[in-house]
């Protein structure tokens, strides 16, 4: 090849190089905190949150390391390390942090009331001081809450269904948060029309936890409604064991619960709120504020069910129970 040619051979090819290399430089590269509650991106909780958030950026022109960063931090569920790792989160300067779980949500707005936060999987977030209202929540948060308080309704139904002969149910729950209090309220309405004597038990200590299901689970006849909290998700191992030991008929507030062998779960699908958060995300990225974003309820709710768990307790699953579930683990 001639000098000449390959002079404006090589030209040619660095005028036409990377117009998209050229185009990426200059645009700006943003960035997002997550702070979730699990222990690392294996963890079963967390994995299909965040696989779920990162491909609907994705969709939505948002890639990590391309125009996007986006950095994690993993609490494990220690109170001391959600403190830490928002603060963390909050010296980054990110544009936007999202929030899995009130845990998450409570320290990060200890740590900012200026950084967008976008959180998911949050109970009662008006009652609980973190937004005004949800149609306006007027502050730096905004997002999508578990559940409305009519959801409490369905576990106890559910208990009734799986298990006809329970007239007894004890409630666990977290008497310190507003979601707490309303849950067991809303149960202990309806429990009368279902032939049912409910008794709240306190999620708060661990210790107490299995003397007080111990003695629940001596008079027979009884079954057990794990109400959504924090607190409920880091005992859950310990839950699902007494549950067990028990023989008690048990309906939980979230998937986790049944996948480590837990009866049966009706709750928010977390993975189906992390997607549509990224829509929030990305609104946020193109100058929108959370305050004008409203908060939304749950669109999609799943039916999970443990058959081994059911033929351990004796109980069999009515065909019109099991045609409901979204997922029947052998």
């Amino acid at each position: 090849m001639r000098r000449r040619e390959f002079i404006t051979l090589l030209g040619g090819a660095a005028a036409a190089w990377p117009l998209a290399a050229r185009a990426q430089q200059g645009e700006r590269m943003r960035r997002i905190g997550v702070l979730p509650g699990g222990a690392d991106t294996d963890d079963p909780r967390s994995q299909p949150n965040i696989t779920a958030f990162r491909q609907a950026l994705q969709q939505l022109g948002w890639t990590d390391g391309r125009n996007v960063k986006i950095d994690y931090r993993w609490p494990a569920g220690d109170a001391d390390k959600y403190r830490k790792y928002a603060a963390e989160l909050v010296a980054l300067a990110p544009d936007v942090i999202l929030a899995i779980g009130t845990p998450s949500l409570a320290s990060l707005l200890q740590a900012t009331r200026t950084v967008p936060i976008v959180f998911v999987a949050v109970a009662d977030p008006v009652g609980a001081g973190y937004v005004d209202s949800l149609s306006r929540p007027g502050g730096n948060a905004t997002g999508f809450m578990l559940f409305d308080y009519s959801l409490s309704t369905k576990w106890l139904e559910l208990l009734k269904q799986i298990a006809p002969g329970v007239t007894r149910a004890a409630v666990l729950r977290d008497p310190a948060i507003t979601s707490g209090i309303g849950q067991f309220a809303v149960i202990q309405y309806v429990a009368p029309s279902l032939g049912v004597d409910v008794s709240p038990i306190d999620v708060r200590d661990a210790s107490a936890i299995e003397p007080a299901l111990a003695a629940f689970a001596h008079s027979g006849n009884g079954g057990l409604i794990v109400t959504g909290s924090p607190l409920s998700l880091i005992h859950r191992e310990l839950i699902i064991t007494l549950a067990a030991r028990h023989k008690l008929p048990s309906v939980y507030f979230l998937r986790p619960f049944v996948t480590d062998g837990g009866l049966i779960s009706y709750g928010p699908d977390v993975a189906d709120q992390a997607r549509r958060a990224a829509g929030y995300v990305d609104r946020i990225l193109k100058g929108e504020k959370p305050a004008d974003l409203p908060v939304q309820a749950p669109t999609k709710y799943e039916l999970v069910i443990n058959l081994k768990t059911a033929k351990a307790l004796g109980l069999t699953i009515p065909p019109s129970v099991l045609a409901r579930a979204d997922e029947v683990i052998e």
